[in-house]
């Protein structure tokens, strides 16, 4: 069994959207209004891990589908951009579905859906780990979908025998539907007083036209 090490060098990787999810389910919050650099710093100082570099992932609308969201996020990224976040984002793609009403009809609606974001997230998590630049990979999403990286940083431990951690941290409360973190890996509850501990003092929207 390889020493654990007395400081735990941790990267914290954000799926922006999983979160804003997540949060407004939690607590009803209706636009993203977290800090990521306070809420990773936090999330680190409670478990007594040093927060080396954070990470943040999202899709954004263009500014011909949506202009509001599209100005909220380049405003939200650029600030993020400046507080030494690395930030991966990419153009939604847009698909029709089919959804049933409360009256039981349906109708069609045009869906934004986010591509290659988990796939990023799992690449990032996979290549620092290898280099040897963390000992914790702090998660702040749900998304089952990155569980198998968790199977993967385990074999990255055995293989270089190191201690490693993943974890994933997420907004719970009574309300919230989903109270799993991700599969095979630590779950860090985020609950309304830490969260709220950590909102963004800017509001975008107000600078939308």
């Amino acid at each position: 069994m390889p020493p654990e090490p007395a400081l735990k060098r941790t990267f914290a990787f954000f799926d922006g959207q999983n979160l804003f999810y997540g949060a407004k389910e939690a607590f009803g919050y209706r636009f993203p209004n977290y800090d990521p650099l306070l809420l990773a710093n936090e999330v680190c100082q409670r478990q007594g891990w040093q927060l080396n570099k954070t990470f943040f992932y999202t899709g954004i609308p263009s500014h011909n589908d949506d202009p509001f969201w599209n100005s909220f996020w380049s405003l939200k990224l650029a600030v993020m951009g400046k507080k030494g976040i690395s930030i991966f984002n990419r153009e939604l793609r847009y698909r029709n579905r089919t959804v049933k009403l409360s009256n039981n009809q349906e109708t069609t609606i045009l869906v934004g859906q986010e591509k290659g974001v988990d796939i990023r997230i799992a690449l990032d998590i996979i290549r620092y780990t290898l280099n040897g630049f963390l000992d914790v990979a702090l998660v702040f999403s749900q998304d089952n979908d990155l569980s198998e990286v968790a199977d993967e940083v385990r074999k990255i431990a055995q293989s270089q025998n190191r201690w490693l951690k993943i974890a994933s941290s997420f907004p719970a409360s009574p309300t919230s539907r989903n109270t799993r973190g991700i599969n095979k890996t630590d779950w860090i509850k985020i609950d309304r007083q830490l969260y709220d501990s950590c909102l963004d003092p800017n509001d975008y929207r107000m600078k939308n036209p």
